[in-house]
C-alpha cells in the first residue's frame, strides 16, 4: 500500500537510464552491472545484511548481477540497487511514504524519461534506478521498502503542515 500525504508528490515512475553519483547505469550496457560502482559506503554491515536478502525475482525481473558490495542488478540493468549512498539532505523534492519507508524522488538525476529514488531517513541510504520499460512500479517499490525497512530508520519525510510557522516575536 503506498501513502502519500496530500503536499507531497507520488512517485510514479522509476527509471533506467540514469546518471546517479558516482555510477553510470548505461541503457546500452553490454552485461548486468556494467558501469555500475559500489556506492561510498556499500560496506556497511547494513548492505551487507541487505544483500543476504535480494529476491530472486523483481519486477519480473531475475537477479543478474551482485558481485559489487552494495549493489544488485535485475534484468539487463533494468532495477538496480545501489546500498550505502550519500544520505539525502533535507529536500523539497518529493517524498512518497511506501509501506513505511520514505522515498525521494530525484528529479535532477532522472534522465531519459527515467526517474531515480533514493531513501529518506535511513541510514545507510538506499539508491533504485528503475527502468521506465517496468510496467508494475508500485509492486516493485513495495518489494524495495520490503527489502530496505530493517535499515535503521532515523528520521522521515515531512510535509510543509508538519511544520511548525514560526511565532511572531514581539
Amino acid at each position: 500500500m503506498v501513502r502519500v500525504p496530500r503536499p507531497r508528490k507520488a512517485v510514479v515512475a522509476v527509471a533506467a537510464c540514469a546518471l546517479t553519483a558516482g555510477a553510470l547505469v548505461s541503457c546500452g550496457a553490454d552485461s548486468p552491472g556494467e558501469g555500475v560502482t559500489s556506492a561510498p559506503h556499500a560496506e556497511d554491515a547494513a548492505c551487507e545484511q541487505l544483500a543476504d536478502r535480494y529476491p530472486d525475482r523483481l519486477g519480473g525481473q531475475k537477479l543478474t548481477f551482485t558481485d559489487r558490495p552494495g549493489v544488485a542488478v535485475w534484468g539487463e540493468n533494468t532495477i538496480v540497487l545501489r546500498c550505502g549512498v550519500e544520505l539525502p539532505v533535507p529536500t523539497t523534492d518529493p517524498c512518497a511514504t511506501v509501506d513505511g519507508v520514505d522515498w525521494v524522488l530525484r528529479e535532477d538525476r532522472s534522465k531519459d524519461g527515467g526517474k531515480v529514488v533514493v531513501t529518506y531517513g535511513r541510514d545507510p541510504a538506499v539508491e533504485a534506478v528503475i527502468s521506465d520499460g517496468i510496467v508494475a512500479v508500485d509492486d516493485v517499490m513495495v518489494d524495495l521498502s520490503a527489502l530496505v525497512r530493517p535499515v535503521k530508520t532515523y528520521t522521515k519525510c515531512i510535509s510543509l503542515d508538519d511544520v511548525q510557522p514560526p511565532s511572531p516575536s514581539g
